[in-house]
């Protein structure tokens, strides 16, 4: 089979599409043929760490994607409720090849309603931020959910959802082009800036309504300028940093006279279980919407698999609005 491998290099790693053996299933595996794996901007960072250093030895080399939608080929032993044919999606290791290995426990039904684009644009981020808004943030119908960055994969998965919940949506981009393109999908509110000036021109947006939940996908340096636009008893939920910028100084005066709720979510340091336990919630909630078309991904275009590094080129130049695809 054909993959697109992590390979270390002198300056970080680079991509090479190779020939494979095909994966061996085992126990409480799925085997997947995969038509669709979406960029997780996780893996960049990863691959850019992957440095040949003299006197080090170096990282092993691996098959990159973090997600995948296909049709199963073969089920492991102990596996049950699949069978070979199944239309499905998962997150995964190595999503970025013809065939992939999933755990049987975090397969997903792939509704009919999805193209496999949409489909694998789902098992990531969509459920991360239903963790963020559903199960950690609550947000209800009416409430004023805030943004950050809403063009990138997670920003847009925030902005579908949060629609779906009935909540006003107000988006922030330093691009006025891409903002226009996310108003045909709800968003209520466009907002053009960048983490300076963020604090006035996210209240001033807001009006007397408020801010009842952020959703960031920048990083520490969005915090401060957040909780000045927050409404008292509102949620900060941290997913993304965009920026690189992983720590700031909080006046936990502000946290407290404004009853604030700032959380994380990441599935980083989650074992097979929990992530299988968020799986599960995610379809409890959302799987009839997903069905018959009421949630859809945004997703801005697919790469075949060899051009990965085209790809990877493309999303680190902050060119796409909502999900980028590699097809096989």
């Amino acid at each position: 089979m054909k993959a697109a491998i992590m390979v270390p290099g002198t300056t970080g790693g680079v991509w090479e599409v190779r020939d494979m053996q095909r994966p061996v299933v085992g126990s409480g595996q799925v085997l997947v043929r995969v038509r669709a794996s979406s960029i997780n901007r996780a893996e960049f960072r990863r691959l850019h760490t992957m440095r040949l250093e003299a006197g080090k030895p170096a990282q092993e080399a691996r098959a990159g994607g973090g997600d995948a939608a296909g049709e199963v080929v073969e089920v492991g032993a102990g596996v049950t409720g699949v069978k070979e044919g199944d239309r499905v999606m998962a997150r995964c290791a190595g999503g970025f090849a013809e065939f992939a290995l999933v755990d049987a426990r975090e397969i997903m039904p792939a509704p009919e309603a999805l193209s496999w684009e949409e489909a694998a644009s789902v098992p990531v981020v969509f459920v991360v931020v239903h963790d963020g808004l559903f199960a950690s943030g609550q947000l209800l119908q009416g409430e004023t959910l805030l943004v950050t960055a809403v063009p990138s994969g997670v920003g847009s998965a925030a902005l579908v959802l949060g629609k779906f919940l009935g909540a006003r949506v107000i988006g922030t981009s330093r691009s006025v082009e891409k903002l226009e393109k996310l108003k045909a999908h709800g968003l209520d509110v466009a907002v053009v800036t960048g983490v300076d000036g963020m604090g006035e021109a996210v209240k001033e947006a807001a009006g007397p309504a408020g801010i009842d939940m952020v959703v960031d996908n920048i990083g520490a340096d969005a915090l401060e300028p957040c909780m000045d636009a927050m409404n008292v008893g509102g949620r900060f939920c941290t997913i993304g940093r965009m920026s690189g910028i992983h720590t700031a100084e909080m006046n936990i005066d502000k946290l407290a006279e404004k009853r604030l709720h700032l959380y994380g979510v990441s599935n980083r340091l989650r074992n097979a279980a929990q992530r299988a336990e968020s799986a599960k919630r995610f379809m409890a909630d959302l799987f009839p919407a997903l069905s018959d078309g009421r949630i859809r991904p945004i997703v801005d275009r697919g790469f075949p698999l060899d051009d990965i590094a085209a790809a990877q080129a493309y999303v680190e130049a902050d060119r796409h609005v909502g999900k980028v695809v590699i097809t096989m």
